[in-house]
């Protein structure tokens, strides 16, 4: 059985933030947060930047991803490729002297046209294709009837219940929050679904944040973790700690009380009806929003109120990357209901997890959710990027 590195690299970036949502401070604080090292820019981190000057470096790489899902290729279309790998740095292909105008061109649209605000991304124009498309394509179908596309204009609006409501329900649906706090461990143990292959997983969290999931590959584990305080991944022995946003997002999808805590993500909820049906199932379209952060959407099940969809946005550069996760084959366990089923879609990534047997309030050890030692440094030597 094969499972090459490109596509274990994408499921485990899917499985650190499989059920996170990318919200910084997201959980209240009883004490003051510690005051962090500004982050180094992209120029100080990497060779050859030229337009992401004064960006993040911890954005370089998902504004990279944020490309390759727009025009629907790989790092080579842009890289030209060495010994060792991807030579990042050089400028040999034209295609990556391209990619330096076609940004420079999306940055002066937005500032000359829509005040700064990022309207016009790759994708605007992309749509998934290397080469934009320029001419209507022709329809090779009659259009639907008006009455078959949605209600007519002066049809009345539907009476939607509240977002609080609804949350409530949520909670409601899965058990209530006395049943849910007497879960203090959980240890899943089932099958991944990604790439045509199919591999072993465990997932073991531990109260109140706690987290780890570990993908048996035929060369080695794959590892996502978050010890309560940081994230690390690791592949085949290969180790690393988090990004920022990567470590907003496990932190959350490692909070056992998620169902508890939601009410607390975002400032603001609105809620809309479900633009389609889920498994046959109708739902409530709930939206978070906090103030200069992406918005999250929850899909609820209108009979039982479980959630059954939510699709997050992690912010790049460029534009805005989704994540969309889909819950199913609840479950009760110890006098809570849990999706022993989910899938995760991101674009050109997809995989599902089917867990065979869950443990609740077995004992975990703390030590297994630590992160390996880090190797020393390598010399002061910058990676390449745009």
């Amino acid at each position: 059985m094969s499972f090459d590195r490109h596509n274990t690299a994408l499921v485990l970036c899917g499985l650190a933030l499989s059920t996170g949502l990318a919200v910084a401070g997201a959980k209240a604080q009883s004490s003051p947060a510690p005051q962090l090292p500004a982050p180094k820019l992209a120029e100080e981190q990497f060779k050859n930047i030229k337009v992401l000057k004064g960006v993040p470096a911890d954005l370089i790489f998902p504004s990279m991803q944020f490309i390759t899902a727009s025009l629907g290729v790989e790092c080579e279309y842009c890289h030209v490729r060495g010994d060792r790998g991807l030579d990042f740095e050089k400028d040999d292909k034209k295609t990556k002297v391209t990619a330096r105008k076609m940004m420079e061109m999306m940055f002066a649209i937005n500032k000359e046209n829509f005040e700064g605000h990022r309207d016009v991304t790759c994708y605007s124009c992309h749509r998934g294709a290397a080469d934009p498309v320029a001419t209507p394509i022709i329809t090779d179908a009659e259009p639907k009837p008006e009455a078959e596309r949605g209600k007519a204009p002066g049809d009345a609006k539907p009476v939607l219940p509240p977002a609080d409501q609804l949350l409530d329900k949520y909670l409601a649906a899965i058990g209530g929050e006395a049943a849910l706090e007497k879960v203090t461990s959980r240890v899943e143990k089932g099958k991944i679904n990604a790439n045509g292959q199919q591999l072993p997983i465990e997932v073991y969290a531990k109260a109140p944040d706690k987290r780890i999931s570990i993908m048996h590959l035929p060369n080695g584990e794959s590892i996502t973790a978050f010890d309560g305080k940081q994230g690390w991944l690791s592949n085949a022995g290969h180790a690393h700690m988090m990004t920022a946003a990567e470590n907003d997002a496990v932190r959350i999808d490692s909070d056992l009380y998620f169902a508890a805590q939601v009410k607390n993500l975002y400032k603001k909820f609105a809620v809309v009806p479900g633009d389609e049906k889920i498994d046959g199932h109708d739902t409530y379209l709930v939206f978070g929003r906090n103030e200069g952060q992406p918005p999250l959407r929850l899909y609820f099940d209108q009979q039982s109120g479980l959630l059954l969809r939510l699709v997050r946005y992690a912010e790049t550069a460029l534009g805005r990357m989704p994540t969309q996760i889909d819950y199913s084959d609840y479950r009760d366990a110890d006098g809570i209901k849990i999706p022993y089923r989910w899938t995760l879609s991101r674009p050109g990534n997809r995989f599902t997890i089917q867990i065979d047997d869950v443990k609740q309030n077995v004992p975990v050890d703390d030590a297994k959710f630590a992160a390996p030692p880090q190797p020393p440094p390598p010399p002061d030597k910058k990676p390449a990027g745009q």
